[in-house]
């Protein structure tokens, strides 16, 4: 196994400097990042498998798990008491996803539902208690004209959203806040609360709002950090969380650009691709690319091109397989089951590295 020739490994200043001189270390690993990505989250399952169930345990600490979207499901899994069952039932259940065509919002949101309902409903303290593990939720709340969740408002308002975007991503604070549902034993290294009540922090441009999880929230916040808007129905007054609608937290943090550096381990990123993209109205703005002091401690881990180019199209499985395999699901459960199998790879070469780790495949964050 060359892990160069299937995995891209890029590292902050810091954390290549302890790679350096100290190899990858699971003890060293304080954060993981989990960034929105829908059906993308398929492609590197046998890598989170890896990195959940054989490396991390092997050096067992507090750790904190951040998730956005389909990061936050996939970290919620590996929560439960038997994260390689529990990952297992993620990728099942995600895989035989079915929907007719044009399907409407509401359809949509009934069906995240029940996936995430037969993935955590009576295990929520499982998730909330996990001794080794924090698990930490983003989402986003609506601002005017977004208070509201209507056929007209919603379109409106994000269309407006991302015109005020283009101009620059502060604008992009005007129309929504950055909520942050976060584990009651310990605030992430990046946000500087303590164990209290809800309250609101900011470290950058966007308002951010600090919810405790509990039993009555999990699931709310797990559907509201995936509603994609005009895809999904935003989710309404989730419980301790301040009163408004709340959507995908992949639209503030897509790739999760955030101020890692505030910890004093490493922070280990399993990722789709080797670009950090600050958020999801940013994937056509090349510039928008993450960068600084944030990422000083940052690890990434991601599929090399040689990789993707030998999977089926070319790519890892993505939210336009609905459409491409629109009359055709069982070919697109065909296309993303060989894309978790080859995902295998991804797990032997992260493994390979980790056990005889060569500093000179690491480029620079």
């Amino acid at each position: 196994m060359q892990p160069h020739r299937v995995l891209t490994l890029r590292a902050g200043a810091r954390a290549l400097a302890r790679i350096r001189e100290a190899g990858l270390e699971p003890s060293e690993v304080e954060t993981i990042p989990g960034a929105a990505g829908g059906p993308k989250g398929l492609g590197i399952a046998a890598l989170d498998r890896a990195i959940f169930t054989e490396w991390l345990p092997a050096a067992p600490r507090v750790r904190h798990l951040v998730g956005a979207s389909i990061g936050a499901w996939r970290f919620a899994a590996a929560c439960r008491d038997d994260p390689r069952a529990a990952l297992g039932d993620f990728v099942r259940l995600y895989v035989e996803q079915c929907y007719p065509p044009r399907p409407s919002r509401g359809f949509v949101s009934r069906c995240a539902r029940e996936m995430l309902a037969a993935l955590f409903s009576g295990r929520e303290a499982q998730v909330l208690s996990n001794p080794g593990y924090r698990l930490h939720i983003l989402a986003v709340r609506g601002r005017w004209p977004l208070t509201r969740d209507t056929t007209w408002t919603t379109p409106l308002g994000f269309g407006m959203a991302a015109m005020a975007n283009a101009l620059g991503r502060r604008h992009l604070a005007r129309f929504i806040d950055r909520t942050l549902f976060r584990d009651p034993r310990a605030a992430p290294p990046f946000v500087p609360v303590d164990t209290g009540a809800s309250r609101s922090v900011r470290f950058d441009a966007f308002h951010t709002h600090v919810v405790p999880l509990d039993a009555a929230n999990l699931g709310e916040a797990l559907v509201a950090s995936a509603s994609i808007p005009l895809v999904l129905e935003g989710v309404a007054n989730i419980p301790q969380a301040p009163a408004g609608v709340y959507w995908d937290g992949g639209i503030v943090d897509y790739h999760l650009h955030l101020p890692w550096h505030r910890g004093q381990g490493l922070v280990l990123y399993p990722h789709f691709t080797d670009r950090i993209v600050p958020g999801w109205l940013d994937k056509g703005l090349p510039w928008r690319s993450a960068r600084g002091e944030w990422l000083e401690n940052v690890v990434l881990v991601a599929p090399s091109r040689e990789y993707l180019a030998k999977l089926p199209l070319a790519k890892l499985p993505d939210r336009n397989d609905f459409k491409r395999f629109e009359a055709d699901d069982a070919g697109r459960m065909k296309y993303w089951r060989t894309a978790v199998a080859e995902s295998e790879r991804l797990a032997d070469a992260f493994l390979e590295f980790a056990r005889r780790p060569d500093p000179s495949l690491v480029r620079p964050l």
